[in-house]
């Protein structure tokens, strides 16, 4: 059992909610973080019913701001003590070819996808690396995206922001390899949730095409000819921060059927 504080950052939806579960019943503290307060709120409940001894807080932020971040960051650790495990899942995507993509959305997906982990993980990593060096190890984990080590068309933002978390996450590993903390990304490819309900509809909008055949078109480039599903990535997320998983670091798992080895 993990007895640690963990941070989940998008949590209240998708794999963030996936995510916190899997932290959950593996006896983890629990900071549940994001933008709607219901949401959050109706993800605690749901991880209180079937973990009824779970220890949940929920802490609104929203990560692209670095005063809300710091105070909720702040509001957790005096609940809870020092964060020990940080996924930072926050994220945003757009579809829009690149002659149509505007300062105003580079820089919006910039400020979630990437700023919002740099920001989470500044607050975060003082006090986790005290712990650490205590003799509780750290693990920060980014949800990064089969777009963070490929390239996609008509999400060019996207795919920028993702590549500069795997790239942070390369950094930041070796920056704290000697430090009692572990920094790797876990790079989904097309999962069910949120952020596939609107590429969905975007496609069915701007080609005619049924709901069904956008997902299948979605689904395609995976070789398992399916969606991944979110708990399949709290799994990968639960392994890189359980016991013996020390030597795991610096590394972008790809979660992906095996879309990269195609």
């Amino acid at each position: 059992m993990l007895n640690r504080h963990a941070l989940v950052t998008g949590a209240g939806t998708g794999i963030g909610a996936a995510i916190a579960l899997a932290l959950a019943q593996a006896g983890c503290r629990l900071s549940l973080c994001g933008r709607s307060h219901d949401r959050l709120q109706n993800q605690a409940e749901a991880l209180r019913a079937q973990v009824p001894d779970v220890a949940v807080l929920v802490t609104p932020m929203d990560v692209t701001d670095p005063e809300a971040v710091k105070a909720a960051v702040q509001q957790a650790q005096s609940r809870f003590g020092p964060v020990n495990i940080l996924v930072n899942n926050a994220g945003q995507a757009h579809s829009q070819p690149f002659a149509k993509t505007d300062a105003a959305l580079w820089q919006s997906l910039l400020d979630v996808n990437l700023s919002g982990t740099f920001h989470v993980t500044q607050a975060v990593l003082p006090a986790m690396l005290e712990a650490a060096q205590s003799g509780t190890p750290g693990r920060i984990v980014n949800i990064a995206s089969t777009a963070g080590l490929k390239g996609y068309a008509y999400v060019s933002a996207y795919v920028a922001a993702k590549h500069g978390v795997v790239g942070l996450t390369k950094a930041l590993a070796i920056e704290l390899a000697r430090k009692g903390v572990t920094v790797n990304a876990v790079c989904p490819g097309y999962t069910e949730t949120d952020i596939v309900q609107e590429a969905v509809r975007t496609i069915v909008a701007k080609t005619g095409q049924s709901e069904a055949q956008a997902r299948q078109a979605l689904a395609a480039g995976n070789p398992q000819k399916r969606l991944v599903q979110p708990h399949e990535v709290a799994q990968a997320v639960l392994w890189l921060c359980a016991p013996g998983s020390d030597a795991l670091n610096g590394q972008a798992v790809a979660v992906d059927g095996g879309e990269l080895a195609a």
